[in-house]
Parts: structure tokens; C-alpha cells; sequence
């Protein structure tokens, strides 16, 4: 009798699933912290060295909260 090594046995030695979950949620998390922070400085009136570009309140309060749904979504796969 054959036994079956696939790609789910492969996953499950290797922890893809877990690695996946934490990749999502370093990433959610990185956006947040980032856009958190671009926030912050422009709320303090400070432009960082070297940069040509208008800041964007739209465009940072909406990839913050594209962060923080892949950061929920990354620890909700840790967690479930």
C-alpha cells in the first residue's frame, strides 16, 4: 500500500498555515504603524527630508484601515 505524500502533509510539517497568519498580520501591522505615523508627523507639522509628494489624509486613513483588516485577519488565523 502507497502512502500519500502531498502538498497538505508538506504544509503541516512545515507550519505554512502559521507562517502565512503572521506574514498577514506583520504586514497589516506595518501599515498601520507606518500610515499611523505619516499621520502624526504631518499632524505635527513636520515633512520628512527628500519628500516631493502632497501628503494625503484620504489616501492614509484609508490604508490604515486596510492594515488594520489584514492585521485582524492575519491574527484571526493564528488564533482560529
Amino acid at each position: 500500500m502507497r502512502r500519500g505524500y502531498g502538498i497538505g502533509v508538506m504544509a503541516d510539517i512545515l507550519g505554512l498555515d502559521a507562517l502565512l497568519a503572521q506574514l498577514m498580520t506583520a504586514l497589516g501591522l506595518a501599515m498601520v504603524a507606518g500610515n499611523g505615523f505619516a499621520m502624526w508627523k504631518h499632524a505635527r507639522g513636520e515633512v520628512p527630508e527628500g519628500v516631493k509628494g502632497a501628503y494625503r489624509p484620504g489616501r492614509a486613513r484609508f490604508l490604515l484601515a486596510v492594515g488594520l483588516v489584514i492585521s485582524i485577519w492575519g491574527l484571526a488565523g493564528l488564533i482560529i
